[in-house]
């Protein structure tokens, strides 16, 4: 991959992210990373995950993830669990709230994806990229 082609991945990245994130907080209160976090926890074993593994699969890091988790758990979507084998290590379990507001935000989300890639193939600096995201064609 060059320069040209990870310039458009982050320009396409950045505009796709925060149309995400603005029709998620308005329509539903939650935020992009917290969406992300109760989809993973969803779609895990017993819809738990250690809190590192939780981190590392949203892109985040210990402490991000922490505060995250404290906000999820604020609203009633998560709790946290600790490992029957090891004390020491912290499970985030998503709860029956936690699910409903996946399943409520989800069309939202990927409508507004959708949406955000049909109006980037509009942009000749990111067009391209568009088209191969949407085809499985290499990039580049």
């Amino acid at each position: 991959m060059d320069a040209l082609v990870w310039d458009q991945v982050v320009t396409l990245h950045g505009r796709v992210e925060n149309e995400l994130a603005k029709a998620l907080q308005r329509r539903h209160g939650i935020g992009l990373s917290e969406f992300r976090a109760l989809c993973r926890l969803s779609h895990a074993d017993d819809g738990e995950l250690r809190m590192q593994e939780l981190a590392d699969l949203i892109g985040l890091n210990q402490s991000s993830v922490s505060r995250l988790v404290a906000r999820l758990e604020t609203a009633g979507f998560t709790r946290r669990d600790l490992c029957a084998n090891d004390r020491r290590g912290v499970y985030t379990v998503i709860t029956d709230e936690g699910r409903a507001a996946v399943e409520n935000a989800s069309p939202t989300y990927y409508e507004t994806l959708s949406r955000s890639l049909d109006d980037a193939s509009s942009d000749p600096r990111v067009s391209g990229l568009v088209a191969a995201l949407r085809t499985d064609v290499p990039v580049g």
